[in-house]
């Protein structure tokens, strides 16, 4: 006896049992094989495609871009200043705090997707739906000190680069990141959406060259590596690193916006695909971006523990790219600074664009994109002109955005279970129970972060 499955006109499987002494086909839900709902879909989808590689491989790579875009939100200069001073200060202990991060970047992200790709709406544009007026308007207040937490990090760090690279000013250099990440704004929307995700892909594939290419000059302890996914804390200070770096990977402008780069992506009417071929492209399109965007983190924070560690003046990012540019020689330092800014320039445009898409869908309002940009370049600038330390309040900014996290994350777990909202989609019990899970891990090393703060000892 045999079983395949095939797809019913409204996207749902069907399971065949095929018994071959009798002759006879006896259909089954596909359920009763032990399969849920999505892995149901995903062997619908391969069964429809058999036979027709060429139309498939076109297809998936349709489905590619959204996560890719929402992915250098996790390799932004926060990251880079978080994992280069975890690995300079603690060695391998945190890795395990990366890998941590990254699968729940990965669930979390495919949660957005699903929630845009199934209502055509986004996260925010619910979220204005479900509260009054003075609801929204807090919330979007909170977004927003997020918004500027998150610009502070990509400013200050062009900056950084620019002074690396060509000896610019920081204040002028954070001027040019400001003026040059506008300028990407104005292909992000309408029908030129997909060279917005194009160059921020490309600017991507830079990021990773320039961040992973100290590893092959001085490969690490495999084992020393190894150790470091052993969860441990040394100290108070230990816990407000790793919930900076939690701060810098799962990072809540992403959440809100890759629901609405799905259905930019997507489109409407008749030509947007079925909400299985898109939740399906969704999972690999997240699968993907993220294996990315997390091997660009661990790197990181691997170079510094091997080739930084115990080394004075790497508390900076400044610091840390001239013992790069000592131990692995100037070409990589070179290298490095050139990943870094466009790290920048990336990530302060998705931010800037994220900003946007919350003011529209909490407060139905669509302010002018270099409105928003002002809002949250203004202080970054400030804090340019003024801080004696720019990386410091760039770790501080990340530890504002890892207390935001919550904010984000519960609402799209929320919804994402409501049948009302999701209909047939909504998930199951088993999966909702992971995803209140995940919640409670982050919002708990938020409030150990808090009374560490608040007692003086983190």
């Amino acid at each position: 006896m045999t079983r395949r499955s095939e797809t019913k006109p409204d996207g749902t499987a069907d399971g065949i049992v095929c018994d071959a002494a009798a002759g006879v086909q006896k259909p089954v839900d596909i359920d009763t094989l032990g399969l849920d709902a999505e892995a149901a879909q995903d062997i619908a989808i391969a069964r429809q495609d058999e036979g027709r590689p060429e139309k498939t491989t076109h297809a998936l790579a349709s489905m590619l871009g959204p996560a890719f875009v929402a992915a250098v939100a996790y390799v932004d200069p926060g990251n880079v200043a978080a994992n280069l001073t975890s690995g300079a200060k603690y060695g391998y202990m945190l890795v395990w705090v990366l890998v941590a991060a990254n699968c729940m970047s990965v669930l979390i992200q495919y949660q957005a997707a699903k929630l845009g790709v199934v209502t055509g709406k986004s996260l925010p544009q619910i979220l204005g739906e479900r509260m009054g007026a003075a609801g929204c308007f807090l919330f979007f207040m909170q977004a927003e000190v997020i918004a500027i937490a998150t610009d502070l990090a990509e400013v200050i760090g062009g900056a950084i680069a620019l002074n690396l690279l060509f000896g610019i000013p920081m204040l002028l250099g954070g001027c040019i990141i400001g003026a040059v990440s506008t300028l990407l704004l104005f292909v992000q929307g309408g029908e030129t959406h997909r060279i917005f995700e194009r160059l921020v892909i490309g600017l991507l594939l830079v990021i990773t060259f320039g961040f992973i290419a100290g590893l092959f000059m001085d490969p690490p302890n495999p084992l020393a590596v190894a150790e470091g996914l052993m969860p441990r804390f040394s100290d108070g200070a230990s816990v407000l690193m790793a919930a900076s770096m939690l701060g810098a990977t799962v990072m809540p402008h992403a959440i809100y916006l890759h629901s609405t780069l799905v259905n930019d992506h997507f489109g409407k009417g008749v030509d947007r695909p079925s909400v299985p071929e898109m939740m399906h492209g969704s999972r690999i399109d997240v699968v993907w971006a993220l294996a990315i965007a997390g091997s660009v983190n661990i790197a990181l924070l691997v170079i510094a523990a091997n080739s930084l560690h115990g080394m004075g003046g790497t508390d900076t990012i400044e610091g840390a790219q001239h013992a790069i540019t000592q131990v692995l020689g100037p070409t990589v330092g070179t290298i490095f600074s050139i990943g870094l800014l466009a790290s920048s320039l990336s990530s302060t445009s998705v931010g800037t664009y994220a900003g946007s898409e919350i003011m529209k869908g909490l407060l139905r309002v669509k302010a002018p994109m270099w409105a928003c940009r002002i809002v949250t370049l203004v202080p970054a600038l400030v804090v340019l002109a003024f801080a004696s330390n720019p990386t410091e309040a760039l770790i501080i900014g990340q530890v504002v955005l890892s207390i935001g996290i919550p904010f984000a994350i519960i609402p799209l777990m929320r919804y994402t279970h409501d049948r009302e909202i999701m209909g047939k989609y909504a998930d199951g019990m088993v999966k909702h129970i992971i995803c209140l899970a995940v919640c409670a891990v982050i919002v708990l090393l938020n409030l150990v972060l808090i009374v560490l703060t608040a007692m003086g000892k983190a």
